[in-house]
């Protein structure tokens, strides 16, 4: 019988502990994991980093030290993943995933763009994994910002602005990219296939990086004839007659594209053949 009540009570303790070691609670991060995903032209680059937050210390100077290499964040060094070859501050990337530690100055940060993007912190960081290194100067916040903070800015379809930024300090890192020569092999091959074809497309990049106009002109053309009652088509047509020449063929299309978002309601499009309208007839 004793033998027995003891069996009970070791089981009883066993599943007790075995409950214990299961038990877990959900606390948040004392820094807050983000992912940023930014269409480059093409391509897109992904920003992996940590968010600390201030909590009413002294940052740069105190918490973050001058003249020692930072990971950039909280935890893991900040990673900086691109699909396609970019130009950072003048020096060519790969596509690949990159760590981005940081020496910070009061006048001047020092960025370090590694092969290694998977370490913890900067206790391990090694200078012969740099691929190099450039200075960029700090820029003062009108206010302060408590969580750290990575991103992008100033994005055009050929250029960005990577960003820094955290208590009253913000630096900012030139991204430029050159994709025509993917873009143009990419128009090339979907105009000589078979079946429906991009018209309409192939005419807006011609115009918006002013390449050919009379080839513009052709596929505008045919993109009219396939959806003649689309004013966003018009507009386009009329913009690329204003730039080759042929004012008169850029009013009577805009005053067409007039008509039909009048008749569609759609006021954007009223406005925007209007503003060509117009533009056309004081270059007249």
């Amino acid at each position: 019988m004793k033998k027995s009540l003891l069996i009970i009570a070791l089981i009883s303790v066993l599943s007790l502990t075995a409950h214990l070691a299961d038990a877990q609670i959900k606390l948040p991060p004392a820094s807050s994991a983000q992912t940023v995903v930014q269409s480059l032209g093409i391509s897109k680059a992904t920003l992996t980093y940590h968010r600390p937050n201030m909590n009413g210390r002294k940052i740069f100077g105190d918490l973050v030290p001058y003249g020692e290499v930072w990971r950039t964040g909280a935890n893991n060094v900040s990673v900086l993943t691109l699909e396609s070859p970019v130009l950072i501050a003048g020096y060519e990337l790969e596509p690949g995933s990159y760590g981005i530690f940081t020496i910070p100055r009061p006048d001047q940060w020092t960025v370090i763009i590694s092969s290694n993007s998977q370490q913890w912190g900067a206790y391990a960081y090694k200078q012969e994994e740099d691929l190099f290194r450039f200075n960029v100067t700090p820029q003062t916040l009108n206010h302060a910002l408590e969580t750290f903070t990575m991103g992008f800015a100033d994005v055009t379809p050929n250029s960005a602005e990577l960003t820094i930024a955290w208590e009253n300090t913000l630096i900012s890192m030139s991204l430029n990219f050159d994709q025509d020569e993917a873009i143009m092999e990419s128009i090339d091959e979907a105009m000589s296939a078979s079946g429906n074809k991009p018209y309409f497309q192939a005419a807006q990049y011609y115009y918006n990086n002013d390449k050919d106009m009379a080839k513009a002109l052709e596929w505008v053309n045919v993109a009219v004839e396939n959806s003649p009652e689309a004013a966003h088509i018009l507009l386009l047509k009329g913009r690329i007659q204003q730039r080759s020449g042929d004012l008169e063929g850029a009013i009577e299309t805009a005053q067409k594209g007039i008509e039909l978002a009048t008749n569609a309601n759609n006021s954007e499009y009223v406005r925007l053949n209007t503003q060509l309208l117009e533009s056309a007839r004081n270059q007249r």
